[in-house]
């Protein structure tokens, strides 16, 4: 493993075109294909970062719903309640330890030290969650996991744009994509084993909390034991480590408008995707009345329509983006997943609500595939974990703002309003919406690899 870590002496500026080795091209692209193992490689600490967060928040519902947290008819203000403080803490923390991590220069090379200490840390915040028994305890916790968590992920998302020569961006953003998806349904199996056994068995939140973590651990040695991470760093050129971090907040970013477009197109897309996951126990709890057992049954039967639906949709998306372009690939699954959205809230039984999140799943699948390959083609590669960690706010603020609005704005307050049960089919219709705001704001962006050349005079780039 040491065999790739970064020296001194092979430290290039990536400013000076001239200064690059033979194996990246002047854009600071590799060109050198990857094989298969290092690819999967790359992406398989994606799979315990998904394992964590999709596990966690369905494991903090269920306790809300069943363990009685909240009170009833409050559930979307409890679980927005544990979310907020985090929230904000993922989104200062991964652009700025993602930028200095472009300039970091270790034995391990500039991105392992920081995964290594965020899931390090994670395991031990989760076990905080799982001994904590209020909303108080569970949302400080919750806050620190999203400080690890995030000092990890802005250094790990700049391995593609790193690593992967263009010609190989569509498999390796599908393999990022399968290993996301694998990993949201490890978490959602343990969250979903957790509330079905949490009627008889007092200690299932904790026993799905640990798991979630050891899941992510083990992840995390596969990712710093197996990958490559080349000797290329960005010079300081004097500049202090506080500079370096206020460079990841600088006005510069707006001059690349491609990339804000994205972002935007991003938040709305990744909000609406998330109505579905972070509200599932409350909507199987409250429109169809199933106590813990029964949801906890029915999420696991979800799962298996999930898990099959995504694995069709990853990889085959990803190879049709190359031919068809990325944009249509995601405006593809933003009407499946509209669709989706849009039979779960009508759905006047499990079955129909089940082809909902069938059809969503797919949308998903296809979206993860190749929403990581146009993110990856249009960020300066100078600067490659800055900008990822930037594009990740859309991600680390999606789901509370899904809660914030779609939990307790839409779904509490129709829950109040209209009857018990209502508002979750309500918050899933605003999901609708989100996922058309999305399409639109991605019209903008101009879809071509940074390394091909200039972009069109008068374009967004």
């Amino acid at each position: 493993m040491l065999d790739a870590v970064t020296r001194s002496k092979s430290i290039v500026d990536d400013s000076a075109s001239d200064s690059l080795p033979p194996t990246h091209d002047k854009q600071g692209r590799p060109t050198r294909s990857l094989p298969l193992t290092q690819l999967m490689r790359i992406s398989l600490y994606w799979l315990g970062i998904s394992a964590v967060w999709s596990g966690i928040l369905d494991i903090v519902n269920g306790r809300l719903q069943f363990a009685h947290l909240a009170e009833k008819g409050s559930e979307g203000i409890g679980a927005l309640q544990i979310a907020l403080v985090g929230t904000v803490i993922a989104v200062a923390v991964q652009p700025t330890v993602g930028s200095i991590s472009d300039y970091t220069i270790t034995r391990w090379g500039r991105r392992k030290p920081y995964i290594f200490i965020g899931a390090t840390l994670d395991v031990v915040f989760l076990y905080g969650i799982a001994t904590s028994n209020s909303v108080a305890a569970i949302g400080a916790f919750v806050a620190l996991l999203q400080f690890s968590s995030n000092f990890a992920q802005g250094p790990f998302q700049g391995y593609v744009p790193d690593l992967v020569p263009g010609r190989q961006v569509g498999l390796a953003s599908g393999l990022l994509g399968l290993f996301s998806a694998l990993g949201n349904l490890l978490g959602y199996g343990a969250a979903a084993l957790a509330v079905r056994q949490s009627g008889t068995d007092p200690n299932s939140f904790f026993y799905g909390t640990m798991a979630i973590g050891v899941i992510e651990f083990v992840a995390m040695l596969g990712v710093v034991a197996g990958v490559h991470e080349g000797t290329r760093v960005k010079q300081r050129n004097g500049r202090s480590w506080f500079a370096i971090a206020r460079e990841a907040w600088g006005f510069d970013i707006l001059r690349e408008r491609s990339f804000m477009w994205l972002v935007g197109s991003r938040l709305f897309i990744l909000i609406g995707a998330s109505l579905y996951p972070v509200l599932s126990t409350f909507y199987l709890a409250q429109v169809f009345g199933l106590d813990a057992q029964q949801t906890g049954d029915t999420k696991i039967i979800l799962l298996g329509i999930v898990a099959a639906c995504l694995t069709v949709a990853v990889i085959p998306a990803a190879r049709l983006s190359d031919r068809m372009g990325r944009k249509n690939i995601i405006y593809g699954s933003c009407v499946m997943g509209a669709i989706g959205l849009g039979l779960g809230a009508v759905a006047p039984s499990l079955p129909i609500a089940m082809l909902g999140a069938g059809l969503f799943a797919l949308s998903a699948g296809a979206f993860l595939a190749v929403d990581w390959a146009l993110m990856s083609d249009i960020v300066p590669k100078a600067s490659t974990g800055r900008y990822m960690g930037i594009s990740n706010v859309a991600t680390a603020s999606a789901g509370t703002v899904a809660l914030a609005v779609g939990g307790a704005a839409v779904m509490d307050t129709v829950n109040n309003w209209l009857g018990y049960g209502a508002g979750p089919r309500a918050a899933l219709l605003l999901g609708v919406f989100c996922y058309v705001v999305g399409a639109i704001l991605l019209h903008p962006v101009v879809e071509r690899r940074r390394e091909d050349g200039p972009a069109p005079a008068g374009s967004a780039a």
